[in-house]
């Protein structure tokens, strides 16, 4: 048998008579014709479909990532602070070891193991990692928990919950060591758990008034990169999923919001509501297009509307929120104002002059009215993406709320 798959006929007198027999009868010129050989290897090329799938399943995995990153940093302060006091004074640097005891002898000599190659090979390269802890995995630290939890209970109102949050983890940690595809159903439910694990650590991420969109851990790490940008929606049904009105104004201490006829917040957030966000204490601005003005007529014609029916709905509107205004004891903090300049966005900014603040955005196109228009979400406020690192010089919410004010500056009150 050669190399390439072919059987030739064994040397010798006898095999020789055999091939001079079968040339003869096949090809009187003696030549031996062999079989062409099979072609090895296989195409490399990816495809757009195989692309796209690689792609999800590397953003997925890295968000994964983040969070469970995240999670065994904390639980690994966590358990430093609690039992290296109680051991380090009597074992000294293997205070990790004793802490495992002989039920995890196995797993944390092997982590020994791991930091002796680390130390050899030069692959320790901060020195607050030199020690054994560093190298003990989310599964060791829990274990280390789970046996001493006579230690942690003062720091924790139920081990249940911290234990199903942290068997709610397994499946993602899996996937993603291993280099797996990873569902979205899992994703979601690893993001939920760990959120939740980091609440309960004493570390849960920081959150706006009335708790209205969470600062996602992601976000955290690249929020500087997208210029305030933490959601972009192809259309206002798929914003609402996501970040309904009722959460957006929830526990607001100021609402100022342009465009044409505000129906996010007039159609979508009730009259009592919005009294009782006022009585609360929230000071709204509200900037219409003037229903009578000839930037008007040309939006009607735009959406292909007939003459007068835009304006209508927009005065219907104003009307609505002069009602609402009508019902406040402080009339003054609610204002209602009309602007005659080309729109040329929709924006609702909740506490615009404070760091937590959101602003929901969108652009007007020609053939599409607002529930169909793209959306994108903002976060005021700067924040540094590393310790030390210079803040960004400002992003697309101090944009948005600078004409915000000269929209606001130029337009006329309603009585």
């Amino acid at each position: 048998m050669t190399s390439g798959g072919l059987m030739l006929p064994g040397g010798g007198e006898q095999g020789d008579r055999h091939v001079a027999d079968d040339v003869s009868a096949d090809d009187p010129s003696g030549a031996v014709t062999l079989a062409a050989p099979l072609e090895i290897g296989a195409e490399l090329d990816w495809g757009a479909d195989a692309w796209a799938e690689v792609r999800t399943r590397a953003r997925r995995a890295g968000r994964a990532y983040v969070w469970l990153n995240l999670v065994e940093q904390r639980l690994r302060a966590v358990v430093n602070a609690v039992l290296r006091p109680i051991y380090e004074p009597v074992h000294g640097e293997e205070w990790v070891v004793a802490a495992a005891g002989p039920a995890g002898g196995e797993w944390v000599q092997r982590a020994v193991a791991v930091r002796e190659v680390s130390r050899r090979k030069g692959f320790l390269l901060d020195p607050a990692d030199d020690n054994v802890l560093s190298f003990l995995t989310l599964p060791q630290l829990r274990e280390l928990v789970v046996q001493h939890w006579p230690c942690f209970e003062p720091y924790f109102d139920d081990r249940r919950e911290l234990e199903l949050a942290l068997d709610e983890l397994e499946v993602a940690r899996h996937v993603v060591s291993r280099n797996r595809a990873l569902s979205r159903t899992v994703l979601d439910q690893a993001e939920r758990a760990s959120a939740r694990l980091l609440e309960l650590l004493g570390a849960g991420a920081p959150r706006g008034a009335g708790n209205r969109l969470p600062v996602d851990a992601v976000e955290q790490l690249v929020a500087d990169r997208y210029a305030d940008v933490v959601g972009v929606y192809p259309d206002r049904v798929r914003l609402q999923r996501q970040l309904p009105v009722e959460d957006l104004f929830a526990g607001a201490r100021r609402l100022d919001a342009v465009g044409i006829g505000l129906n996010l917040l007039v159609q979508n957030y009730s009259g009592r509501r919005l009294v009782r966000l006022a009585e609360s204490g929230c000071r709204v601005r509200l900037a219409f297009l003037n229903p009578a003005s000839s930037a008007v007529r040309r939006r009607e014609r735009e959406l292909g509307l007939g003459r007068g029916e835009l304006g209508r709905s927009v005065e219907m509107n104003i009307m609505h929120m002069r009602r609402v205004r009508a019902r406040l004891r402080d009339q003054g903090a609610f204002e209602i104002q009309v602007f005659d300049e080309t729109p040329r966005f929709t924006a609702y900014l909740v506490d615009g002059d404070s760091g937590d603040g959101l602003a929901v955005v969108q652009t007007y196109l020609r053939r599409a009215r607002g529930m169909e228009v793209p959306v994108m979400v903002l976060r005021g406020g700067s924040r540094r993406v590393v310790e030390g690192e210079r803040p960004s010089e400002g992003g697309l919410f101090e944009v948005y709320r600078e004409e915000f004010e000269g929209i606001w500056a130029d337009s006329r009150p309603v009585s």
